[in-house]
């Protein structure tokens, strides 16, 4: 057996003792590998490197504000580089634009004051909220009854009437919507109405913001800045923005050259010997749209149910631009649903057919009714049918 130099070899194997290595670091070499171990485990179960945002975990903060830091620094870049398996560290590795000393890890720190000592294990990042969540609840904590919300609540059942007939629409909120008084959004499930806007003013980040007055359609308000109303809105999923109830011209004698055709309204009246018919003929009207020339729509009307099977006589016809026909017939007829003409007729082959189109109103009654769509006023009236009249909605 070959005589071992013993000395020789513990020599070698000096190179191998782990224990050496960990005890010839100095404390602050301790703290740094310690640091940039706490990024390799967010890594390792992210599956990405931290980043910044004021959206993001505290947690996550902090290791992007510590790794920016080991990446600047060449002392820190040294120790790490054999322990960076991942190339958390390397050159092509894409820097935050935010300077580091502008947010301090002791600052960050600070928001967990909060947070269970018991559950605050600093790699369980579900325990703890960010600023984003933090601030909502904040606002929302901050809204106050509004003491002059009977001057308001028409105004939301107003909006409610719009959105019902079609006049207006929801959309989703984009980030550079406009939010100035008098317009309505719907946030965290609640419409919401800017009633006051103060000067605008430059904020801490070089932009623009404005304390407003928004009332929300349970009752409260809130003087939140403009910023928050968009986060809250931008954040929200279901967030929308609601848009204003004036039509523009939907009707008119002559369209401009960047007018797109839409169709034509109009208004028949039926010649049918139905005693139903007969009896109130100067009545009964049936009222669609079409995107055909009406005298093509009625042609062979004696032979559709829709026409009662009778041949008929255009009363009116309103031609329209740059509209939606669809909703525009739908919100006619939810207008007159009160008048409905309840008759059963029989097409060709002898099946019963209940037209839909045909209702008990004057003629005059729906000229009011084109007039206020025009205007932009539908949703504040209504139809009665007992007296035949358009009149305004009850507050």
């Amino acid at each position: 057996m070959t005589d071992i130099d013993l000395n020789q070899l513990a020599e070698e194997l000096a190179d191998y003792d782990t224990t050496k290595a960990r005890t010839s670091r100095s404390p602050r070499e301790e703290r740094i590998v310690a640091g940039f171990e706490d990024i390799q485990r967010f890594v390792d179960e992210i599956g990405r490197v931290p980043q910044h945002g004021e959206e993001r975990d505290i947690f996550e903060r902090l290791y992007a504000v510590r790794l920016d830091r080991l990446r600047q620094l060449e002392e820190c870049r040294s120790a790490l580089k054999s322990l960076d398996h991942q190339g958390i560290l390397g050159a092509d590795a894409e820097f935050s634009n935010l300077a580091v000393e502008e947010i301090d890890e002791e600052e960050l720190l600070s928001e967990l004051s909060d947070v269970d000592e018991e559950t605050a294990n600093i790699t369980e990042l579900q325990h703890v909220r960010s600023s984003s969540e933090k601030r909502q609840a904040e606002e929302v904590a901050s809204r106050q009854q509004c003491t002059d919300f009977d001057q308001f609540k028409p105004l939301f059942e107003k909006v409610q009437r719009e959105l019902n007939d079609g006049m207006r629409e929801t959309r989703p909120f984009e980030l550079k919507a406009d939010i100035e008084v008098g317009r309505f959004f719907i946030v965290g499930g609640q419409k919401a109405y800017v009633a006051e806007k103060g000067d605008v003013f430059t904020n801490e980040q070089g932009r623009t913001d404005a304390r407003l007055r928004v009332i929300f359609d349970n009752g409260t308000e809130s003087n939140m800045l403009m910023r928050s109303l968009q986060r809250s809105l931008n954040k929200d999923e279901a967030g929308r923005r609601i848009t204003e109830s004036d039509p523009g011209p939907l009707f008119s004698d002559a369209a401009s050259d960047d007018d797109e055709a839409s169709g034509t309204i109009y208004v028949l009246r039926s010649k049918s010997d139905l005693p139903l018919i007969a009896e109130n003929r100067d009545l009964v009207h049936k009222i669609g749209v079409t995107n055909l020339e009406v005298e093509k729509r009625i042609a062979g009307a004696r032979l559709q149910p829709t026409f009662l099977m009778s041949d008929v006589e255009v009363v009116a016809t309103y031609e329209l631009y740059n509209i939606s026909r669809t909703k525009l017939e739908n919100l006619i007829h939810r207008i007159f649903a009160s008048a409905q003409l309840d008759v059963t007729i029989h097409d060709r082959f002898g099946n019963p057919v209940r037209p839909r189109e045909w209702f008990f109103v004057p003629i005059h009654v729906i000229d009011q009714v084109v007039e206020r769509i025009r205007a932009g006023t539908i949703g504040e009236y209504e139809y009665d049918a007992e007296t035949a009249q358009l009149r305004r909605r009850e507050s």
